[in-house]
């Protein structure tokens, strides 16, 4: 579902990416010194981060403050929307689910006007008790990712096609926690345009610092959300780098590329050449 809402005043892409840092290396990823500068830091917002400075195999990075991922945007304060206005975002994806947007509401579009489109991963959320057991940790993930690829790929294959409209950029996409379907969007796009298994595998590690930064915020001001996440299995709120890993290698393996994987889902090589063109230095 696509809604239009508006535009928030932004200063557009020649000015928003002075001032930010040099490209973000996989060695300076692995010591976490890099998250202060990629993460937008607000109140009730814990995942919020840019996708900048990643390198490419051709040489090239991606552009600071053009893209970003995210958690749950529905639990913005009006401060952190006033924290937000000078990015100038544009468009807004949603990955949730249909019951997830019902419950608990979405990117405040009347504070800050925004083109709004929901794209479902999946129809509904694995509940504890629906999921099948696996020894590891990892192994869930690499079933639920398995099964989100299947059954969100037209959903991730539009996102690929509305970043690529014109004037689509800045741009947030994100979902509850920022971490599993937010996280194979983020590892789609890098991968589509050159960056390394690495720093996606890197990048997708940050999230656990973001549920952290949750836990924290749950026990203070979301008890009950606190006592939830306690309860859930741990796989729920774990970002395992060997699990993303596994996935890429996978779809590599069986198509060759992840650009070649992003092509058989429907992403035209002109819309891949327009996402390079408007996200990479």
């Amino acid at each position: 579902m696509t809604e239009f809402i508006g535009r928030s005043p932004g200063s557009g892409l020649s000015d928003t990416r002075a001032g930010y840092p040099e490209p973000v290396t996989a060695d300076i990823l692995a010591d976490r010194e890099s998250e202060p500068a990629r993460l937008v830091p607000l109140e009730a917002v814990h995942n919020f981060r840019d996708l900048g400075g990643y390198a490419t195999t051709d040489g090239r990075t991606t552009r600071w403050r053009v893209l970003f991922r995210a958690d749950g945007l529905y639990r913005l304060t009006p401060a952190d929307v006033e924290s937000l206005a000078p990015l100038g975002l544009h468009t807004v994806i949603d990955l949730r689910s249909d019951p997830e947007l019902d419950e608990r509401g979405r990117f405040p579009v009347d504070a800050h006007p925004v083109v709004f489109h929901h794209l479902p991963i999946v129809d509904k959320t694995w509940s504890p008790d629906q999921r099948p057991a696996f020894d590891r940790d990892e192994d869930f993930l690499i079933w639920a990712y398995g099964e989100m690829l299947e059954i969100g790929a037209p959903r991730f294959a539009k996102a690929f096609e509305v970043l690529a409209e014109p004037d689509a950029l800045p741009a947030v996409f994100h979902c509850a926690a920022g971490k599993d379907r937010t996280g194979l969007l983020a590892a789609l796009l890098l991968g589509s345009i050159g960056v390394s298994h690495d720093d996606i595998v890197d990048d997708y590690s940050l999230t656990s610092e973001g549920m952290e930064r949750f836990r924290a915020w749950a026990e203070r001001e979301l008890p009950e959300w606190s006592v939830r996440m306690a309860t859930m299995p741990p796989a729920f709120t774990m970002a395992l780098p060997d699990a993303m890993r596994h996935v890429l290698e996978q779809l590599a393996a069986e198509h060759g590329s992840i650009r070649a994987y992003v092509r058989s889902i429907g992403v035209t090589e002109s819309t891949l050449e327009t996402l390079e063109s408007v996200l990479l230095d």
